[in-house]
């Protein structure tokens, strides 16, 4: 029986594998709104309260799902909002097909109601950009979309006019089974033998791993122990190299903490694996750099590589563990352990500090979420200082995972990524670290996690703040102005949208509201005023506090010996 175009594509995300589309219903997509509906329940719709957060919470369904996502816009206001959300998933590698639905083809040009230029919007956020005006490009057009979500890890995207969409395919062109596994790589073999000789002439290595050893965490881990190598991480490694690693050191950057950055300036050769940290400026200058990455485009934009190699993590180091020696010298791995833990010590400073009559400490409102959290809980964080709080405070078990803004860095990602965590991993925990800013940008998504009945724990930090903002105009040399927000009791809030919720303002109440929060069936929220001077040193910061501390170690040494010399005169 022929299909429209609207029920070709939803039969297509089916085949695909997708089993929910985020949106919001409008006229443009009504005839794609009436082939999910008649889909007889293969496929959900999930109707959101902002297109934004439908692509983020597509995101996040796929990265924890590990297949396909899907979401959609209506014409024009519908696009523009889910343009933000698709940027994220786009650097994030989310596998999302997404569908910009379109006015009618005969209006186009004419600056009908509505109209923009889809084309335009969404041509740097996706892998992949096909502008229907036939209903005989699909069903190729969509395959080709759904493959490059698959293969490219990204955002595959069709533009359909509403009047296509509801067109009766005739002859479509070119068919074909979509491709979905992605080739394992592997550099050639005269490569893999010179970074061999470079490892085994190397004496103080550092690894620095991202999100692209997920898969590899193991053969990185045993590359670690070989050579007596630190292991460092990006902030979107941490769920991949912080749990059970005997030799972590931590982050760098802004969020960083723990020796990492001591470490990578002080080794001789540096292995950056499978990992697209932006700020280059925090790498070594003057050390041997190897890259490998199974994405060819990343190798050398974010440091001045000796090597560069192509190919997957698990494979590669697989491959590259026998064709080295074992290292017997531990001396620089000891050294940077002993540093970390040290620099640990002063970290978790905050934790045991007294309540402050103001407002609560961030740190022991994150301490308290960590050690109460399922041991496979999912954690999404907002971008702000709930990323420092996360960080630094969150300490990752094997089976735990993060999600955030990663490359994108965009405020309100929290909740709606929760909530397409949640629906992928319903027998899960799903805890937002909320930023106000951000859950004020898109507060109107508790209602998505109300309708859906989704027990997410909403923690929200209340500062009353864009606090990143205030720091960052802080700490350069700016009179924090403008960053200031006014705030209701965001527990009020959300009971009266129909979550559980709660407002915690003093520290004896953290963790009794927090067990509340994760006991209750539902959708929970508990609003943590929390202090805004709040330290967050930096791992400089607290390098010059240690210094600060062996100076005083020294001076009372010294003390001492002069009172003993002159005891024995």
């Amino acid at each position: 029986m022929p299909q429209t175009v609207a029920q070709n594509l939803v039969s297509l995300m089916i085949d695909a594998g997708v089993k929910r589309i985020y949106g919001i219903v409008g006229d443009s997509a009504n005839a794609l709104i009436d082939a999910i509906h008649h889909s007889d329940g293969k496929i959900a719709f999930i109707n959101v309260r902002n297109e934004e957060a439908g692509a983020f919470a597509a995101g996040a369904d796929a990265d924890i799902s590990g297949t396909i996502s899907a979401v959609f816009g209506s014409c024009g206001p519908g696009s523009l909002h889910l343009v933000n959300g698709l940027y994220d998933c786009n650097r994030n590698s989310a596998s999302v097909f997404a569908v910009a639905t379109h006015i009618p083809q005969s209006e186009i040009g004419s600056r009908y109601f509505q109209e923009t230029r889809p084309d335009w919007i969404f041509a740097d956020c996706t892998k992949y950009l096909g502008y229907a005006t036939t209903a005989r490009q699909m069903p190729r057009m969509a395959e080709l979309a759904i493959q490059a979500a698959f293969l490219e890890r990204g955002v595959g995207m069709v533009i359909l006019p509403g009047d296509v969409a509801r067109e009766t395919i005739d002859k479509p062109m070119l068919p074909h089974p979509i491709a979905r596994s992605r080739p394992v790589s592997l550099p050639v073999k005269d490569d893999l033998d010179a970074l061999a000789k470079r490892i085994d002439e190397s004496r103080k290595i550092v690894i620095y791993g991202g999100a692209g050893c997920r898969e590899g965490r193991e053969e990185v881990l045993a590359l670690s122990r070989k050579i007596n190598a630190p292991i460092a991480w990006a902030y979107r490694g941490m769920d991949v190299f912080e749990a059970d690693n005997p030799n972590g050191i931590g982050m760098i950057g802004m969020l960083g903490w723990g020796a990492a950055l001591r470490a990578l300036h002080e080794c001789d050769l540096l292995l950056m694996l499978g990992t697209d940290f932006p700020f280059h400026g925090l790498f070594p200058a003057d050390t041997t750099i190897v890259q490998i990455d199974d994405t060819a485009s990343q190798l050398g934009r974010r440091a001045m590589v000796d090597m560069a190699l192509v190919g997957d993590i698990k494979t590669t180091v697989k491959t590259l563990l026998p064709m080295i020696a074992e290292h017997s010298d531990r001396s620089f791995l000891d050294d940077m352990l002993a540093l970390h833990r040290d620099m640990l010590r002063i970290m978790a400073a905050p934790l045991s500090e007294p309540q402050n009559e103001r407002a609560l400490s961030p740190e022991q409102v994150a301490n308290a979420i960590d050690e109460l959290a399922d041991k496979n809980a999912i954690f999404t964080v907002d971008t702000g200082m709930c990323n420092i709080w996360s960080a630094r405070y969150l300490n990752m078990k094997k089976d735990q995972r993060l999600l955030a803004s990663f490359g994108h860095g965009s405020m309100a990602n929290a909740l709606p990524q929760a909530i397409g965590a949640a629906l992928a991993a319903p027998d899960r925990q799903v805890i937002a670290l909320c930023g106000d800013g951000g859950l004020t940008m898109l507060m109107g998504e508790l209602l998505t996690a109300v309708e859906q009945n989704l027990p997410v724990k909403l923690m929200v930090f209340n500062n009353s703040s864009r606090a990143m903002v205030h720091r960052e105009m802080h700490d350069a040399g700016i009179e924090p102005w403008g960053a200031e927000v006014k705030n209701p009791d965001f527990g009020a809030v959300a009971r009266a949208m129909g979550l559980y919720g709660e407002r915690v303002e003093k520290a004896e109440d953290i963790r009794d509201a927090i067990v509340r929060a994760f006991d209750y069936p539902g959708p929970a929220l508990i609003d943590f005023v929390t202090d805004l001077f709040a330290d967050a040193p930096s791992p400089q910061d607290v390098m010059k506090r240690l210094e600060k501390e062996k100076t005083i170690d020294t001076a009372r040494d010294d003390i001492e010996t002069t009172r003993e010399l002159k005891t024995r005169i």
